[in-house]
């Protein structure tokens, strides 16, 4: 069973979306995190259906992040990922934060009609079928 992590930080990267032959997508992100001196800046990933998490942000944004950690090898060399699953803003949670969902407009106003973020495909903590080789 995959055990899935959270992480609080603010955007700093957002690359485009990779389409590959296969039909398979993905799309990365950095989030940078205060850690003393020296923040460090985390990527994650976003995977078919995911891809399109980020869009409700922008660099500078503050996000948190629920992922799980992938790890594979593929041909003698290993590769891990933080698999990205669910993005929110910071007191957006169902934990008592704000009860407002959405990005808030230009206007200043929230935007009720983004979609509401959702759980991995099979639920939390549990593997899909969507595992690639590398």
């Amino acid at each position: 069973m995959a055990q899935s992590y959270e992480l609080e930080g603010t955007v700093k990267v957002i690359e485009d979306t990779q389409t590959f032959a296969s039909g398979f997508s993905k799309r990365e992100f950095v989030v940078e995190v205060e850690d003393g001196k020296f923040p460090q800046s985390i990527k994650f990933e976003c995977v078919k259906e995911k891809a399109s998490l980020i869009d409700h942000f922008s660099v500078g944004d503050p996000v948190k992040v629920y992922f799980d950690i992938r790890g594979n090898e593929y041909k003698g060399r290993y590769y891990v990922n933080l698999n990205a699953w669910k993005l929110e803003r910071p007191g957006e949670g169902g934990d008592g934060g704000s009860p407002r969902k959405g990005r808030p407009a230009q206007d200043g106003h929230f935007d009720d009609s983004s979609p509401t973020l959702s759980e991995p495909p099979g639920g939390y903590g549990r593997e899909s079928d969507d595992d690639i080789p590398f």
